[in-house]
């Protein structure tokens, strides 16, 4: 008799087994029939979303997202060191150089190259200690900054942030040059080189 109940014990027990094996497959299967559902149904909501995103303005891309465009452009914050002075359209440039002009962090000069490979000043960077806005102009509060802002074609007028718009530098006729702040250059030039080949000795 005790062996009989221990059979009939271990039939039990391996057809419950074998039942919770069965359905657990059947739920296995269940599973991976709904995960196949939801990434067809993503597929398709991603390539709407693309299209959807390719057909938007850079403005209305800025918009959709939740924190916004991240990254302001240069000198639109008004939170920077610099007043940005345009003097030429950024689109005209393909390279674009920084360097100082005198003293370092006083006045820097924005160079950009064309296609044609020339070279010219995009904008002048003007050290918010070295200039204040007086009626909407930024004036120069020393001799370097005004010498660069009396150069330009328009005086520099603000018109967001720390940006102000002003025209290039005149156009010298050919007649007139070399002018006496290029022969004033080509001396101080001249000297340099001389000091720099033949140093005095000590």
């Amino acid at each position: 008799m005790t062996k009989f109940v221990e059979l009939f014990y271990r039939v039990l027990v391996i057809s419950t087994n074998n039942k919770m094996a069965a359905k657990n497959k059947k739920n296995k299967v269940k599973k991976i029939k709904a995960s196949l559902k939801q990434r067809t149904v993503a597929k398709k909501n991603i390539k709407k979303a693309q299209v959807k995103w390719k057909s938007m303005t850079k403005a209305e891309h800025a918009a959709a997202q939740p924190e916004g465009r991240a990254r302001k452009k240069p000198g639109m914050g008004g939170k920077g060191k610099f007043y940005r002075v345009v003097v030429r359209p950024k689109a005209e440039f393909k390279i674009f150089r920084v360097h100082d002009v005198g003293k370092k962090g006083h006045v820097e000069r924005l160079a950009g190259q064309r296609v044609n490979g020339r070279w010219a000043t995009v904008s002048w960077l003007i050290n918010k200690k070295e200039a204040h806005i007086s009626k909407g102009i930024l004036v120069g509060d020393n001799k370097d900054v005004k010498d660069v802002l009396g150069k330009l074609r328009r005086k520099p007028k603000h018109l967001k942030g720390d940006i102000f718009e002003a025209g290039p530098r005149k156009n010298v006729p050919e007649k007139s040059k070399p002018t006496p702040a290029m022969k004033k250059a080509q001396k101080k030039n001249i000297k340099k080189a001389q000091v720099a080949r033949w140093p005095k000795k000590k």
